[in-house]
């Protein structure tokens, strides 16, 4: 099992990673599977199932497939150009696909909300499909958005599963956070140089380098949007941007000698809400590892960069290498989709990949780097996913900035002990699963239960 830090990361758009991201990804590997075919492709068409039937307006999912199978893809996505096309889209029920012609997709035609039984692969599965002049479906793909904007086809799962550590390239090929620990030991390398090791089997040093400084100049730049940002985020439910206001009052009671001792969660809570208010807008975001929870780690950063003495900028390659790490580990072991496993999945996975980072670049053993990582998911397990309306707003932004004090004071108790502590990384995803399988779908991202169904939202 290998999952790049460039996996963990990716740039890309809000409001959603499994419900924007992943669907523009599948309608883009679609249109290259077609590109392919020896079919006389005419029209496209596309049903969303489970999650992505439930809750798809409120993430923006009909846009993002609207958009993907017009050939728009989430790593180059231009806000000016999607609307131009959507319009047009709308107008004409054609897109024009790059290297395909014009094809014939009305999306209140064909694109289909099939709120019924998900497909049997996961709970975010979308149905593609390609017709002929006669409107015959002649090309047919299922594929799975299964969190942090991965997307898999039913071959590819099963390969996945049968996939033999053993015969990895990579030189620390560890599935599991015992196996980690033992390699470095054995090793004497940081969980972030084994992470590095890995990675050079793909990348030079210099690919590294640069793609690292992209990932995390991307998630600063998102900060400091948020908090230049005001007004009503849209989706219907009227949630007011906080995070500027909250930051200029801070900035002014900065240097007064009046502030709390609590005031450093302040400035975690509201770096982490500057992201996910940009997320819930649509912007430009970093999967973290899904643009759901993806404030927490940037947040976290943040608060070690401005505030913790000794901090450098040179050692963010090693705290996000060390958070890819865990993520890894919850993504392969468990899962990041909080429509599979709840926000437990998301935000949980978030704090643990955080707490380890800041543990690593404050000097922490690996032993202590997994304690931090268990003590910050152990203490979000149970954790729902009951989006007010299906939008990521309430409660998923304020979340964020719990979900960063949650790993900031895990570090914290992680650091003050030797690493040894009674419930393993291992066991702690094991029961992030099991909790997961157990729990109700109407907690899992369908916002059919919680404070989805508790509060008004029209």
């Amino acid at each position: 099992m290998f999952l790049s830090v460039f996996e963990m990361f990716k740039i890309g758009i809000g409001p959603s990673s499994s419900h924007t991201m992943g669907p523009m990804v599948a309608a883009g590997r679609f249109l290259d599977a077609l590109r392919g075919s020896a079919f006389g492709v005419h029209g496209l068409r596309a049903t969303l199932y489970g999650s992505l039937a439930h809750t798809g307006v409120g993430h923006a999912t009909d846009r993002a497939v609207i958009l993907g199978l017009a050939g728009f893809l989430p790593e180059s996505y231009d806000p000016e150009a999607a609307e131009a096309a959507l319009t047009a889209i709308r107008a004409t029920g054609r897109v024009t696909p790059p290297g395909l012609g014009e094809l014939a997709f009305a999306p209140g035609r064909d694109l289909v909300f099939d709120r019924g039984a998900p497909l049997p692969g996961h709970a975010n599965g979308l149905e593609l499909m390609a017709t002929d002049a006669q409107g015959d479906v002649i090309v047919q793909e299922t594929y799975y958005s299964i969190g942090g904007g991965f997307v898999v086809t039913a071959a590819e799962q099963a390969r996945v599963a049968d996939e033999n550590p053993a015969h990895s390239p990579h030189p620390f090929p560890f599935e599991t956070a015992d196996a980690m620990l033992a390699m470095a030991g054995d090793s004497g390398r940081s969980i972030a140089g084994m992470k590095r090791a890995n990675e050079r089997i793909h990348r030079t040093e210099a690919e590294i380098a640069d793609g690292i400084d992209r990932i995390w100049q991307v998630m600063n730049a998102c900060i400091t949007r948020g908090l230049a940002g005001d007004g009503i985020l849209p989706g219907g439910l009227g949630v007011k941007r906080r995070a500027g206001a909250i930051h200029v009052r801070l900035r002014q009671e900065a240097g007064l000698n009046i502030a709390a001792p609590h005031i450093a969660n302040e400035w975690m809570s509201v770096y982490a809400m500057a992201v996910n208010e940009e997320n819930a807008a649509g912007g430009q975001v970093v999967t973290a590892p899904t643009n759901g929870a993806a404030g927490v780690v940037p947040a976290v950063i943040r608060y070690w960069l401005d505030m913790v003495p000794g901090a450098t900028a040179a050692r963010i390659p090693d705290f996000l290498l060390t958070a890819a790490a865990i993520g890894g580990l919850i993504k392969h072991n468990a899962s990041i989709s909080g429509a599979e496993l709840g926000c437990q999945a998301e935000v949980g996975a978030a704090a643990a990949m955080a707490a380890a980072g800041l543990a690593a670049v404050l000097g922490g053993t690996p032993e202590q780097v997994e304690n931090a990582a268990e003590i910050a998911l152990e203490h979000h397990l149970g954790m729902t996913c009951d989006p007010v309306r299906g939008l990521v707003q309430v409660p998923c932004i304020e979340r964020n900035g719990l979900g960063a004090i949650k790993a900031v004071s895990a570090a914290a108790l992680a650091l003050r002990g030797d690493g040894t502590h009674f419930v393993s990384l291992d066991a702690c995803i094991r029961a992030l699963s099991e909790t997961g399988r157990d729990m109700s779908e109407k907690y899992k991202e369908t916002a059919l239960g919680g404070l989805a169904v508790s509060v008004p939202n029209c």
